[in-house]
């Protein structure tokens, strides 16, 4: 018989996921679509009545957003210049419905190489929290996707939250993305990137993720180091189009072939990187 339960606070959670195996429900604009014509043969574990696990605080060390946390939160919520590449791809998760019940961890837990979400977060090299009844763990958000659907948590875990370095939060930063329409639409490639700058706007450091071109989104570091010293849009553009982004593993699929990524992955990083300078078109943050 399949269950469904909708634990009250975070420790019931956990203790059902500790007697049996559970598919976590949270906003479920994914949960369902991906069950298609098939009947549900799952247990489903409801985590909408978990309030603890929806805000974004702030530690010594650390921006902790809450796993139940939307896109429509996000937005909202006042962050610094180096989260708006965060704040533009909120907005680009499907239509403004979706976003105010899509969460986040949904969309790292998901995996899918398209997630809106996973290259301006590993630009802020953010961590996922995991807890069960034995304890908590954090692990590098790198390390917690580890291909097209498939992350390291065990089934007896949950994803509790999203933590920012304090660390990651200097600079300015940008969000692009390149589909076959410009709203509601799965990524053929995106970009995030966030600079810091010296007193004479020349790039000190360089953060720059690339998604939707590999099975997992991927930083650039070849290219990040590169960008160090630059300054004029020319210098950074031909930067870009003569580095080897040997990091992406682009593929043929129906939305774009590896060749037209790669060439599109440069572009919308050039773009990227000139609107966290303020040198593009990039629409800025709220």
């Amino acid at each position: 018989m399949i269950r469904y339960a909708k634990p009250r606070d975070v420790d019931e959670a956990l203790a059902l996921l500790g007697e049996a195996s559970w598919k976590i429900l949270a906003g479920g604009t994914d949960f369902y679509p991906a069950l298609g014509n098939r009947p549900l043969t799952d247990n489903v574990l409801d985590i909408n009545a978990l309030d603890d696990l929806r805000g974004i605080a702030e530690t010594e060390t650390h921006l902790v957003i809450g796993a139940r946390t939307t896109w429509a939160d996000v937005t909202k919520h006042r962050l610094p210049p180096s989260f708006d590449m965060l704040k533009q791809s909120a907005r680009e998760v499907g239509s403004p419905q979706i976003q105010n019940v899509a969460t986040i961890a949904g969309n790292l837990c998901n995996a899918s190489p398209a997630a809106d979400g996973v290259p301006p977060l590993l630009v802020l090299d953010a961590e996922v929290e995991l807890r069960s009844l034995s304890g908590s763990r954090v692990l590098p958000l790198s390390g917690f996707i580890l291909g097209n659907r498939r992350i390291a948590s065990r089934p007896d875990e949950m994803v509790t939250a999203i933590l920012v370095p304090k660390a990651s939060l200097g600079g300015t930063s940008s969000f692009q993305k390149l589909g076959a329409r410009r709203y509601l639409v799965i990524s053929i490639a995106m970009a995030a990137a966030r600079v810091v700058t010296d007193a004479h706007g020349r790039i000190e450091t360089a953060v720059i993720a690339v998604g939707a071109c590999s099975a997992v989104a991927q930083r650039l570091a070849g290219l990040e180091t590169v960008l160090v010293g630059l300054r004029s849009a020319t210098e950074i553009e031909s930067a870009v189009m003569a580095a080897p982004l040997d990091e992406l593993s682009p593929i043929d699929d129906v939305r774009g072939t590896a060749d037209y990524r790669r060439a599109a992955a440069r572009e919308i990083a050039v773009r990227a990187i000139l609107g966290a300078l303020g040198l593009g078109e990039a629409e800025a943050a709220a």
